[in-house]
């Protein structure tokens, strides 16, 4: 069961970069791929999903035992989710792809680069039981709030200055939004580590 884990956990760290970078080089193919792929991460959610509640039924684990998979299960519904926002990145590539002029994505980028190592971080820890990877990932809270208020911020100041970015910067305001729920969940998989395997 960690091994489906950990391949659900590859997938949604593929389909996050992939959407980041589609998004940087408007590559709408490669959006278009991520959102083909949203299939096979939803099945691979619901079969693990599936197994571990299995596993408390049939198995009925005790302490550590239980802790692992009830680590797992909650772990698993994080990477779901993370690759229902890969989805809507690459959604807004393509969107975007009609929008004439667009502002600068400088912050995005940033934004973006910052997300996807804090889930391959948190992903690394989960495999590797480490606790110093999981506090890192979890360290960087501060980081990501601050690219965030800054992407805003930019975005804010030059859709006040040019009103014909106004509708990429709005796209782009749901694609911060959607990076820092990847960074927030990616937090999130960083402390149940920790629970899962404790000092």
């Amino acid at each position: 069961m960690r091994a489906s884990v950990l391949r659900l956990g590859a997938l949604c760290l593929d389909s996050v970069r992939s959407a980041s970078r589609a998004l940087d080089r408007q590559n709408v193919a490669v959006a278009a791929r991520v959102i083909a792929g949203d299939d096979e991460i939803k099945a691979l959610w619901r079969s693990v999903e599936a197994g571990c509640i299995e596993m408390i039924w049939k198995q009925q684990p005790v302490a550590n035992e239980l802790r692992e998979i009830a680590g797992m299960l909650q772990i698993v519904n994080d990477l779901g989710r993370i690759g229902e926002r890969a989805v809507e990145i690459a959604k807004a590539t393509i969107k975007l792809a009609d929008v004439a002029k667009k502002p600068a994505l400088g912050e995005v980028d940033a934004m973006a680069g910052l997300a996807v190592e804090m889930l391959a971080n948190a992903i690394r820890a989960y495999d590797q039981g480490s606790l110093d990877l999981a506090d890192k990932v979890i360290q960087r809270a501060d980081d990501i709030d601050d690219h965030h208020r800054l992407g805003i911020a930019t975005l804010g100041s030059e859709m006040e200055a040019d009103a014909t970015v106004v509708a990429a910067g709005t796209i782009l305001l749901f694609v911060l939004a959607d990076l820092e729920r990847v960074a927030d969940l990616a937090q999130n998989i960083a402390w149940k580590t920790k629970d899962i395997y404790p000092l």
